[in-house]
């Protein structure tokens, strides 16, 4: 036989814009197909792991892990920053000027803190949300005097992981819940919450709420007075946002601008185009902006765009939870375990248990993306009937 007369196989180009939890676990997940070339954009040349940086603020810990440690040996990187998605031509334009063609795009991008309607926030505030707002913080903390007070704003699982750890270093922390703090849990757990911040040394406004925010001081309203309070840095942790992306795309976005998409991942608007973690909204169901769910979103992400490229018709979504677990500085946490819907259950568990658990996880986190990269399809989430349900050709 003549090699000049064998048809090379097509190859499939999928580019997975963002390097995230999600992103990652949907790029090693493609390389369950050989004949796919798999090329990811990110604008870090490493992976951050997004539950750790308010360890990096305090530097109690270190998020930056190697491409080589989590991604597979045939994933490229591109270090850059996707600054439009052209959809007729299936081309992403990147900040450099450079573009990726593409067959599929997964779209993994994450959110960022969605800035309050606070007056100076914007101006005076610091964000934790990526990898450059916590490096800023950072190298702001490094001149704050051990006395002078840090204002953590927002009573969420974020604002109380930040507050208990720049304690735990030795700084004098504020922490402002507008309203509650960890309102996602049950009572139990809330109430466990708060004891462990006041044993660790948090100054806890649980009901007041931030009205202002300047350079070295913050407007609290409590009990419908307004206080002028000292703050040497304040810290948001009050929301999130997807970047805009794909509503400047032309793509169809949500209230907070994550890509509509059906109960496959598959855009509403382009069947190319799947999403993947924080940065979709999938339509009918709501889920919790954690890595709990982003790992199993980007490897469902990718099994939709292998089942296309099979001319298969992809699994709707099937997507879990199992608990809530918030770190209180290094030594203590709440362990909340909930519904598969994310409502809490009964059982709480708190103090150097529950510190432990959440390490474990942590560490989970990064296993399993790299034990993906390794061994591409091992990763395994909730499998409810339709998902296990055999799959039906494409009708095209």
């Amino acid at each position: 036989m003549n090699t000049s007369d064998i048809t090379p196989i097509a190859r499939t180009r999928v580019v997975v814009l963002g390097a995230g939890y999600a992103g990652t676990m949907a790029a090693n997940r493609l390389r369950r197909n050989p004949d796919v070339d798999v090329t990811v954009v990110n604008s870090q040349p490493f992976f951050v792991q997004r539950i750790r940086l308010h360890q990096w603020v305090s530097g109690t810990g270190d998020p930056m892990i190697s491409f080589d440690d989590v991604l597979n040996e045939d994933v490229s990187v591109v270090v850059d920053t996707a600054t439009r998605i052209d959809v007729a031509r299936r081309r992403v334009e990147l900040q450099s000027g450079a573009g990726l063609d593409y067959d599929y795009l997964i779209y993994a991008v994450g959110t960022r803190h969605r800035a309050p309607d606070i007056p100076g926030a914007a101006e005076h505030g610091f964000f934790i949300a990526d990898w450059s707002d916590a490096e800023r913080i950072r190298e702001h903390l490094e001149a704050v005097d051990a006395e002078e007070t840090v204002t953590v704003v927002g009573g969420g699982l974020t604002g109380v992981e930040v507050a208990s750890e720049l304690t735990e270093r030795g700084l004098t922390v504020r922490l402002v819940g507008g309203g509650g703090i960890a309102a996602s849990v049950g009572a139990r757990a809330r109430a466990a919450t708060e004891r462990q911040l006041r044993r660790l040394g948090v100054d806890v406004v649980a009901d007041g709420r931030v009205v202002g925010v300047a350079e070295r001081s913050v407007t609290v309203a409590i009990d419908g007075e307004q206080r002028v309070l000292p703050s040497a840095a304040t810290i948001l942790a009050t929301g999130f946002e997807a970047p805009a992306l794909a509503a400047e795309s032309g793509l169809s976005t949500d209230g907070i601008g994550r890509l509509q998409a059906d109960v496959t991942l598959t855009s509403i608007d382009d069947d190319r185009i799947l999403g993947a973690g924080d940065a979709v909204a999938i339509a009918g169901r709501s889920l919790r902006l954690s890595c709990q769910a982003a790992e199993p979103l980007g490897a469902q992400a990718a099994e939709a765009v292998l089942a296309r490229i099979a001319d298969e018709r992809p699994n709707p979504v099937d997507q879990g939870f199992v608990a809530q677990c918030t770190s209180i500085g290094r030594h203590a946490a709440t362990l909340q375990f909930t519904r598969r819907d994310d409502s809490p259950a009964r059982t709480v568990v708190t103090g150097r248990l529950a510190a432990l658990t959440k390490e474990l996880v942590c560490r989970g986190t990064v296993w399993n993306i790299s034990r993906e990269a390794a061994h591409p399809g091992a990763f395994s989430w909730f499998r409810g009937r339709e998902a296990a349900a055999e799959r039906e050709p494409v009708v095209r």
